[in-house]
């Protein structure tokens, strides 16, 4: 395999134009570790933009929607119009690169990127900044797997665990700091500089990469025979599942017509896409990594990873701020500790990784996981930031192992010539599932509170005397009102609504608790997986 190849990914950080990117030799002379690093830290930057754009706008949106004039309804768009068009471009993006090559893809990636950051901040309105963000999601998508393709294409075999840890740490701790970032900003300056924020790190971005990222070419011969049939059953399907799985929870399901027909749109075109690229000769998506038995092990633990890492994220914060009437600040603050745990562990699963069997460190992370989950399954209003410490301790180091493992049972076995594409489905996977999980979370709190508020009522006898006391207390209490009984019961209505939805949080985390440890098991049949420095990849598919 030569350099013109576009899988050899990586010849470009070769001095010599000839160096094929396979079986390279102990201390490598070929390589410039200088063009490498700047080029590869250009676009880990990058796609920790992408990542942090998702969650950035979680905790301003009632500041964005004052300023833009927004109903409660269109103000969630701000993150689904996001989301939507960028599943499409990270399957796509593997196909981009091999067509242009990285560095091109990457660039017009970023570029674009930044320009509907700046367009975004500057909307007055909320039409404009729905169809911006949307254009922000899609271009902005492609610098996400391509880091990935490039961590094990472009290193040598034994810096790539290296390479894994830097990419599992940013796609932890972005979704993690999101929302904190996020809520600082705007009370610092305001809602606008949530976008405005990624020009400085854009430009730096564009100048590493474009200076130091040339790390393979493009086969232009790709382009003849384009599967355009491919990438609009691929987009119909993708974008439809995604709109049901982020706006299903707030429509009651299939009782929307909106949600029951692109849900059978998407139950059509998700056969006829697969159909589609299996039987093309040069399919947008290369669905035959499939069939090797660690990918597709891995490409299920990193739907769990996302379930867990997403699910988590979504859950603290929202029973910080829905239950305990936290500040923004007071819910950074209180998730620091799930993101110190990250930052900590990153190292470890490093070291862990190159001496151990992969297969036992995500059985181990994802138990962590799941432990820290099953602690919160008792909690109550009266935790706090040390209640929560050891919860978000446990998840944070056992995401971490779980990610950093699963990236090297999924890629290690893969030839070099399916790994772009791999590198897309498996972000697509993580991405899936943190939507997946999203959806079901949401259900099963609206589910379990009004299941709970119907036991704690039902549980309440009439003639209960201590019930007719707090009544009367809380009757007397306002009894400057109109209809001071009906006050009270209001008030009271309201304790047991509380308890309700506290409850239905524990049953949450629980649930994902369970998730993790069932994860766990799944990991056993994967193919045994130990880093071996200095050895090549293998060709098992």
């Amino acid at each position: 395999m030569t350099t013109a190849n576009p899988a050899g990914a990586g010849a470009g950080a070769r001095t010599g134009a000839g160096a094929t990117p396979q079986n390279p030799v102990a201390g490598h002379p070929e390589i410039n570790w200088t063009m490498l690093l700047l080029g590869f830290a250009g676009m880990v930057v990058g796609q920790f933009m992408a990542i942090l754009d998702i969650q950035i706008v979680a905790a301003s949106l009632p500041q964005i929607q004052a300023g833009v004039g927004a109903s409660a309804d269109e103000i969630s768009w701000i993150q689904t119009a996001y989301l939507i068009p960028e599943v499409v471009m990270i399957p796509l993006s593997g196909f981009l690169s091999r067509l242009w090559g990285t560095q091109k893809v990457f660039l017009a990636s970023c570029a674009g990127f930044v320009l509907m950051s700046i367009a975004t901040g500057l909307s007055n309105s909320i039409d404009t900044m729905i169809l911006f963000r949307a254009i922000q999601g899609f271009v902005g998508g492609a610098m996400i797997p391509t880091v990935f393709a490039v961590a094990f294409t472009a290193f040598p075999p034994e810096k790539r665990v290296t390479a894994s840890v830097v990419m599992g740490l940013i796609v932890t701790l972005a979704p993690t700091v999101g929302p904190t970032l996020g809520g600082h900003l705007t009370d610092w300056l305001s809602w606008r500089w949530l976008f405005f924020i990624n020009v400085a790190p854009g430009l730096l971005v564009l100048f590493l990469v474009g200076r130091y990222g040339n790390f393979d070419k493009g086969d232009p011969s790709l382009a003849k025979g384009f599967d355009w049939w491919g990438l609009g059953f691929m987009a119909t399907f993708l974008m439809s599942m995604q709109y049901v799985l982020e706006e299903g929870s707030k429509n009651d399901w299939f009782d929307d017509t909106s949600i029951l027909m692109l849900s059978v749109v998407a139950a059509v075109t998700g056969p006829v896409f697969i159909w589609r690229s299996l039987a093309y000769r040069q399919p947008i998506v290369e669905l035959r990594a499939f069939a090797n038995r660690n990918f597709l092990v891995g490409f299920i633990m990193t739907f769990i990873v996302g379930f867990a890492l997403y699910g988590g994220t979504f859950l603290l914060p929202l029973f910080l701020g829905r239950v305990l009437d936290y500040s923004s600040s007071q819910v950074g603050t209180t998730m620091v500790v799930s993101g110190l745990a990250m930052f900590a562990t990153a190292p470890f699963a490093g070291r862990l990784v190159r001496k151990m069997d992969a297969r036992i460190l995500m059985f181990g992370g994802f138990m962590l996981c799941a432990w820290g989950m099953w602690e919160a399954r008792v909690v109550t209003d009266d935790w706090g930031f040390w209640e929560f410490a050891s919860v978000q301790a446990f998840r944070g180091v056992g995401v971490m192992l779980a990610m950093i493992a699963s990236q090297q049972v999924t890629m290690a076995t893969l030839p070099p010539h399916m790994v772009k594409n791999a590198s897309g489905l498996v972000n697509l996977s993580r991405n899936v599932g943190g939507a997946f999980g999203l959806a079901i979370l949401n259900t099963n709190l609206t589910t379990n509170t009004a299941v709970h508020i119907g036991e704690l009522t039902s549980g309440i006898a009439q003639g209960d005397q201590a019930i007719r006391n707090m009544m009367a207390g809380m009757a007397q209490r306002f009894a400057g009102t109109i209809d001071p009984a009906a006050s009270a019961m209001k008030a009271v209505y309201g304790i047991l609504q509380k308890q309700a939805t506290t409850m239905a949080f524990g049953d949450a985390f629980a649930l994902l608790g369970i998730m993790c440890a069932g994860a766990a098991f799944v990991t056993l049949l994967a193919q045994p997986v130990k880093a071996q420095p200095g050895a090549p990849p293998s060709d098992v598919h």
